[in-house]
């Protein structure tokens, strides 16, 4: 015998119902079958509704009471196009009149009972299993119906009643083998107390009848068919790319309902493992999918984890003070409080040294909670012995569970490391000795991150989600969104890594899209993006709150600058192309790289110095790998070096500074790369990142542009270098009589940084460097006589760029 369960979407409408009534039709050809119903979709919530309306003494129950009429109605007269059977019109309307009835009587009497309300329940699953029968009856089908409550027999803990199972399996029996019938339909949900009133088995509860009527007959197979097809390996409302899970056994099963897996009623797994009776999650909508099978040993063993799973609205409640060392009985009466109010609790963690302990229930009880525990250690809280009961509301508990992990090691360090790398703070741990299950505290803010982080780790292909964040579209950050688009299914392929633009900021505009801008019509969305200013656009990031996130700053500007400790604060990365934050105090440059450590966030900045070559990543590796630096020479600045490179004084230098800036090697004000402030800055940096805590003030400053070129308009700025061409040309002269050229040198010895125009011959290693070539000199203990050089392009909007692009890969990967 096989049994079939049905839930609330699979008969939620005449067409649903009229498909189910297809699908018993054929399993009955070749199996006797039990089928169980749950309510039509959305009548038990309405009925709840129309109780607690009635016992606060709102009318409105009507109207709920109303709106079951009608979608029965619809679905009856869509299952029966004829004639709806008589039989059926006058159960359904003596139903309805009992429920107006008694939700009267609870009107009048302004009060609902648990015991009324399950009263009132009942009539969902008693509608929709008569309305199957029905059917079945019509077309000719040995069929047979039976009320749950003459079968199944609980206590009279109303609302989630205990099944007295002895009893039940024995009535069940006796009606199924006393029945000719092929097809027996039952209400899921429902059972009686001894004293014959009716009782709920609780939500889920038609889950549970249909496993309490599989074991009673030792049923070759129970099927739940529901609107999914099977249990996938992350809640899908969370996770976009998740599994189906083809077969798990029974306790995996079980913790995966238990802590949030909504496909199951937990108790359904218990009375079929007793039996070690096989049961398959369907899709009535989709009737040839597999579905999952679940059974004593499950056959896939592919995957170290099977499923993870969440529970949210869950507060922490925790018991310390040093009266509790060494002392016995402090959990059994904080276990014994909880119980007699009926508080369950879902987590506990104790601390070794016995100064704490820590147990999870569900949120709404967290005050009841406060209340009866303090009551309880009145005396000890009294003398100061224990501390009153801190209560913490706002929590989820977050649990990855899978047989195969005890073969494994490593396991829970990669949970935790997954989700420290992404900012998920964990308030409380918890694992069993099985270790089939390790569950986590976290905040309900950060589950779906959470989530997505783990399925990534431990499901993916090995591909990540990396979320990007721009900030600045001009020519660098436009170049950069080019390449990202170019460079997608490259990235995707090689190095396993998907880059989605999630947010891009121009102005004051921002255009923030969670599934991903799309890349090819970037110009119109940006000009209808909703105005917001740079402070939104990271207040929105950090809300988004997703995984791998990384910000990228290719503005200039000072206010982009100020949001990057909020952003790292989140453990959400920051590359910047923009040099103020690493060239400010060194007490700002100082917070943020221990921002970054302290919360495994990476603060990344090659490009602030040399465009894309790998200047500071080629620092960084020879300090890690201990060496010593002793002296730093470099040509920084690629506009000076055009300048320098093409100036022979045929031609004035105003013009050759002309050039340089149409062609984009230097700033929108000429100033700031002629009067060496960005060659400081970028010198600055070098040094900071060698070890020395200097500020840019300590940096010499050799400057040669006249004092009179450094005020005005930029204009202005042009007309007074042509009037000081004399000066420029006798520079040039007076290195050119010496057989030496120009070049604008910066120089770190012994944490000494200083900047100037210097003359050097043919055989120096910047003589060579042509165009807007930046070339850096490493003296190092290891590289003493023969310096390293790291030479190239050093200006840019493509080299730049990629320079940037290289550090989201960079920060992706770590």
């Amino acid at each position: 015998m096989k049994v079939l369960k049905f839930g609330g979407s699979s008969v939620g409408t005449g067409e649903r119902i009229s498909k189910v009534a297809s699908l018993v039709k054929a399993a009955a050809e070749t199996d006797r079958i039990a089928v169980v119903l749950s309510a039509m979709q959305g009548t038990t919530d309405r009925l709840i509704d129309a109780g607690r309306l009635a016992g606060a003494g709102d009318d409105g129950y009507l109207e709920k009471i109303h709106e079951i009429e009608l979608q029965i109605e619809n679905a009856v007269s869509t299952v029966f196009k004829d004639s709806v059977p008589v039989e059926l019109s006058v159960f359904i309307e003596h139903a309805i009149d009992e429920v107006e009835s008694i939700c009267e009587g609870v009107r009048r009497v302004g009060e609902l009972s648990g015991r009324t309300l399950d009263r009132i329940l009942s009539f969902g699953e008693l509608v929709s299993s008569r309305v199957l029968f029905e059917r079945l009856s019509i077309d000719g089908i040995s069929v047979e119906w039976a009320d749950s409550r003459d079968l199944i027999r609980t206590d009279k803990r109303y609302g989630s009643a205990m099944v007295d199972s002895s009893r039940t399996y024995t009535q069940i029996i006796e009606r199924i083998e006393s029945s000719d019938s092929r097809i027996f339909i039952l209400p899921g949900f429902i059972g009686s107390a001894p004293d014959g009133s009716t009782t709920t088995l609780g939500r889920g509860g038609s889950d549970y009848t249909a496993a309490l009527v599989a074991a009673s007959v030792d049923a070759d197979l129970l099927e739940i068919w529901t609107d999914v097809s099977g249990m996938m390996s992350a809640d899908p409302r969370y996770v976009r790319n998740v599994r189906q899970i083809a077969s798990i056994n029974y306790l995996e099963a079980m913790e995966l309902s238990h802590f949030g897996a909504k496909v199951i009623y937990p108790p359904t797994i218990q009375p079929v493992m007793a039996k070690g009776i096989p049961l398959r999650i369907k899709n009535t909508f989709q009737p040839a999918d597999p579905g999952t099978l679940v059974e004593a040993v499950s056959t896939d063993r592919s995957n170290i984890i099977r499923g993870i799973s969440s529970i949210d609205g869950i507060a922490v409640l925790s018991l310390e003070g040093s009266g509790m060392v060494g002392v016995p009985g402090f959990s059994k009466r904080l276990f014994d409080a909880l119980s007699r109010v009926g508080i369950n609790v879902v987590l506990i963690t104790q601390s070794s040294s016995e100064h704490s302990i820590c147990v999870a229930v569900e949120e709404r009880f967290s005050a009841l909670a406060k209340e009866v525990v303090d009551v309880e250690f009145e005396n000890e809280i009294r003398v100061g012995k224990i501390e009153p009961l801190r209560v913490e509301n706002g929590f989820s508990i977050l649990a990855i569970v899978g047989d195969n992990m005890k073969e494994h090691t490593g396991v829970s360090g990669r949970m935790f490391m997954t989700l420290g790398h992404n900012g998920i703070n964990i308030h409380a741990i918890a694992q069993g000795s099985s270790e089939r299950n390790i569950s986590a505290v976290i905040s309900t803010a950060d589950v779906r991150k959470a989530v997505n982080s783990l399925h990534e780790e431990f499901f993916s292909d090995g591909r990540k989600q990396v979320n990007v964040f721009i900030a600045g579209v001009g020519t660098v950050g436009g170049r950069l969104i080019e390449q990202i688009r170019q460079q997608a299914e490259h990235l995707s392929e090689t190095l396993r890594l998907n880059i989605r633009v999630i947010g891009i900021a121009r102005s004051n505009r921002s255009l923030i899209t969670e599934e991903g801008i799309d890349l090819d019509d970037l110009s119109l969305s940006l000009d209808l993006a909703p105005a917001m200013s740079i402070s939104e656009f990271a207040d929105a990031i950090i809300e988004l709150n997703l995984r791998n996130s990384v910000f990228v700053d290719v503005t200039a500007s000072e206010t982009v600058v100020e949001v990057y400790s909020r952003l790292l604060a989140k453990s959400i990365s920051v590359v910047a192309c923009n040099k103020i934050a690493c060239s400010s105090s060194y007490a700002r440059y100082r917070e943020l790289r221990s921002l970054a450590a302290e919360y495994n966030a990476n603060f990344l900045f090659e490009t602030n110095v040399g465009a894309g070559l790998p200047v500071i990543n080629t620092l960084n590796d020879l300090i890690r790998s201990g060496d010593r630096i002793q002296r730093i020479e470099a040509v920084l600045s690629g506009t000076l070096n055009f300048v320098f490179n093409n100036y022979d004084g045929s031609d004035p230098f105003a013009e050759v500074v002309r050039r340089a800036q149409a062609e984009g090697y230097t700033e929108p004000d000429p100033r700031l790369d002629l009067s060496g402030m960005d060659v400081a800055r970028k010198i600055l940096i070098l040094a900071r990142e060698a070890g020395y805590p200097i500020e840019i003030e300590d940096v010499s400053i050799t400057g040669f542009l006249p004092e009179s070129c450094l005020t005005g308009s930029v204009e202005d700025f042009y007309t007074e270098m042509l009037r000081q061409e004399d000066v420029f040309k006798q520079i040039f002269d007076t290195a050119a009589s010496e057989g030496k050229i120009l070049k604008f040198i910066a120089t770190l010895d012994n944490g000494k940084a200083s900047i100037g125009l210097r003359s050097i011959g043919p055989e120096h290693d910047f003589a060579r460097l042509s165009g807007k070539d930046n070339a850096v000199l490493f003296f190092t203990s290891r590289y003493s006589e023969q310096p390293l050089v790291v030479k190239g392009a050093g200006a840019g909007a493509d080299v730049t760029a990629a320079g940037v692009f290289a550090d989201i890969i960079r920060a992706a990967r770590t």
